[in-house]
């Protein structure tokens, strides 16, 4: 507490330029991952495909994968140019003091005095930021998926159920983010300069309701669960699970396709009682030994502990953020600097606080990706312990042909960007030789798979 106290004194200096400061990492982050990105784009313009999967891809595919990471390359430049413009207009345009104000007018003309303060200021302030944020970005949503990812066969998706998912999105913002935000408000009010302590385990047990509900309350809004159908694979999976003692409740197919043609699988649930979902495009266009193995990887997860590694060291990091708000939340330089002169709105100060994050949660996000990858290696080789390498293997390239997947990169890219190793690193850590899949290289690339949310 001491030493959070002394920097928050030495943090809160008058006159300080800390709009400057909070651009300045902004603009210094855009540039960051733009000269990663200008290396990544001259690796996506080879034309060789990678030694290790000359013998699997075909030149064609390999050409699709290139165009394709290009065109994903030039779209993340553009709408990261698009981003930044936005920021500097809110930023030099003092959008937020402007929103408060807004917000606090409104409250005072139109609502009795009960319903006014700043818990209820602050959930008008949301809802207009969100409403303002979400309009802007309709035309980078829009291109992405029906410019971009229809020209490369990817989207599934109707206008209307793009619209459909996104209003859905808002209301369940304000739903469950309104009753959320005004605690964690009337926590900070309450108690104090230690309120991040019990920020913290207010937030552990906000995780561990939203893992819980998100299944049976969340999910249904937007997709259909359904059992899986008895046959080869729910024999396989279950044999499997058996094997590894994993507490499978229920085995389920998610339409996944409702939306995309992408591919993953994924598990969910108490220690106790774990439910496994399948999408149906894996389902579909694997064979069921090779879906069994993808679980095997999946499934290595659980048994080595990543997840609840993972968990740990997300409760860790988000006390952290907690205990260095503390420092941030009373900085009347900070405040002053963005145009709240009279005011310091807690959540204001948020904003502001994760601005100033910035640098250190690029280095937490390169250590986080390097810890990912590690886990990665270690899955497969968990699969490869199964007895599953041959199936693992062809999983990752019917995946890779599938996805039109970036199939090589920069090393420094890689290591910023990706939370998985690239296939090549992959294939050479299961001892892959080549040569022993059939099938792939004769796929149909004109109807390729979106890259998973997590890829396999």
């Amino acid at each position: 507490m001491y030493i959070l106290e002394q920097l928050a004194r030495l943090l809160d200096r008058p006159l300080f330029p800390w709009k400057n400061v909070l651009v300045g990492f902004s603009l210094g982050q855009f540039v960051l991952e733009g000269l990663l990105s200008l290396r990544q784009y001259k690796v996506l313009q080879r034309t060789k495909t990678p030694q290790v999967l000359a013998g699997e891809v075909t030149q064609k595919v390999f050409d699709q994968s290139q165009a394709y990471g290009r065109a994903k390359a030039k779209f993340s430049f553009v709408s990261g140019l698009y981003g930044q413009i936005q920021n500097l207009a809110f930023v030099y345009g003092d959008v937020l003091p402007k929103l408060w104000s807004i917000g606090g007018l409104l409250l005072a003309r139109y609502f009795p005095s009960r319903f006014q303060g700043e818990v209820s200021q602050t959930l008008v302030f949301l809802f207009g930021f969100n409403i303002i944020s979400t309009i802007l970005s309709l035309p980078v949503s829009y291109y992405q998926h029906f410019v971009l990812e229809e020209e490369f066969g990817f989207n599934k998706q109707t206008l209307k159920l793009w619209v459909t998912d996104m209003l859905k999105g808002q209301l369940l913002g304000i739903v469950l983010g309104a009753p959320i935000i005004s605690a964690v408000l009337k926590i900070i009010q309450k108690t104090g300069n230690s309120f991040f302590y019990y920020l913290w385990l207010f937030g552990m047990f906000v995780q561990v309701f939203a893992i819980t509900i998100y299944p049976i309350v969340i999910l249904p809004l937007f997709n259909k669960l359904s059992p899986l159908e008895p046959g080869p694979l729910k024999t396989g999976v279950e044999k499997l699970a058996e094997r590894l003692n994993f507490p499978l409740q229920e085995l389920h197919v998610i339409d996944g396709s409702k939306r995309s043609a992408h591919s993953n699988a994924y598990f969910y649930g108490l220690p106790w009682k774990k439910h496994i979902v399948l999408y149906d495009t894996l389902v579909e266009k694997s064979e069921p030994e090779e879906v069994v193995a993808v679980l095997g990887h999946e499934l290595g997860h659980w048994s080595l502990s990543h997840t609840t590694k993972l968990f740990g060291i997300a409760q860790f990091h988000m006390f952290y953020i907690f205990a260095l708000f503390s420092v941030f939340v009373n900085n009347k330089s900070l405040y002053q600097s963005f145009g709240f002169i009279k005011e310091q709105p807690i959540m204001i100060g948020f904003i502001l606080f994760s601005d100033a994050l910035a640098p250190m949660d690029a280095i937490v996000k390169l250590l986080m990706n390097i810890l990912s990858r590690k886990f990665e290696f270690e899955a497969d080789s968990f699969a490869q312990n199964l007895g599953y390498s041959k199936e693992l293997a062809s999983s990752l390239l019917k995946l890779q042909i599938q996805n039109l997947s970036t199939m090589d990169a920069d090393w420094m890219y890689a290591s910023y960007h990706y939370s998985h190793p690239i296939l090549t690193e992959r294939l050479s850590a299961l001892g892959w030789k080549g040569g022993n899949v059939t099938g792939l290289k004769e796929q149909d690339s004109d109807q390729p798979v979106k890259a998973a949310d997590r890829e396999l």
